[in-house]
């Protein structure tokens, strides 16, 4: 670029230049649909990444001990909590829990166990097999590593564990909280017997006293 030696034409000169530099300073962060992270100065498509929306709908669940994480992950943890829906007998379910807590996902654990734990399940994701996963409100049903990984890619989750060595998941829960049994009802307070008054004398003649004599 050649400059002006009038003071407006340089002025102006170097306007360009800054905005040139502001816009060459642009980098955007994109994922493919393997779950591969780039960075280029081209805006990402949002057809290359899952859609995941912010909670609040679906996954209404307590933070799952973000106070103690890195920064970064707490505010991804904030946006997108993790939860995760497993049973008995469930090797999904095993490796499902494997894979979030090797990658260091913080995450919550909802059992479901119970009659009513089934139908809150039914409610919840339209079905009532497991896992299920809701990252945000986005559920995924039934594990894939695949799947599951590139949704957790596009929350921002990072690849690598980062939890410090003492962090503590949160034990798991069941998906519908037990309702304790009501206590009996307290017994009246026992009362003494009331003694029967004996029968009133009768008046006029009886048998045993013919002419009805009282004293």
């Amino acid at each position: 670029m050649r400059f002006s030696s009038h003071p407006r034409g340089r002025h102006l000169s170097l306007l360009l230049l800054l905005v040139a530099g502001s816009a060459m300073a642009q980098v955007y962060r994109n994922v493919d649909k393997n779950g591969t992270v780039s960075y280029s100065d081209q805006a990402p498509s949002r057809a290359a990444q899952p859609a995941i929306p912010r909670s609040g709908t679906v996954n209404e669940m307590p933070d799952p001990g973000s106070s103690g994480l890195p920064f970064e992950l707490r505010q991804v943890v904030q946006r997108y909590p993790v939860t995760l829906y497993t049973g008995d007998d469930c090797p999904p379910c095993s490796a499902a829990r494997w894979m979030l807590t090797t990658r260091g996902v913080p995450f919550s654990e909802r059992t479901v166990k119970t009659n009513e734990d089934v139908a809150a399940l039914q409610r919840l994701s339209g079905q009532n097999t497991l896992p299920v996963v809701a990252i945000g409100t986005q559920q995924l049903k039934g594990y894939s590593d695949i799947e599951w990984s590139r949704y957790l890619d596009a929350a921002g989750y990072p690849k690598s564990n980062q939890l410090s060595a003492g962090y503590a998941r949160p034990p798991p829960q069941p998906l519908v909280a037990v309702k304790e049994a009501p206590l009996p009802a307290p017994r009246p307070p026992a009362t003494a017997a009331v003694p029967v008054p004996p029968p009133a004398a009768t008046s006029g003649p009886t048998p045993d006293n013919p002419a009805g004599i009282k004293f």
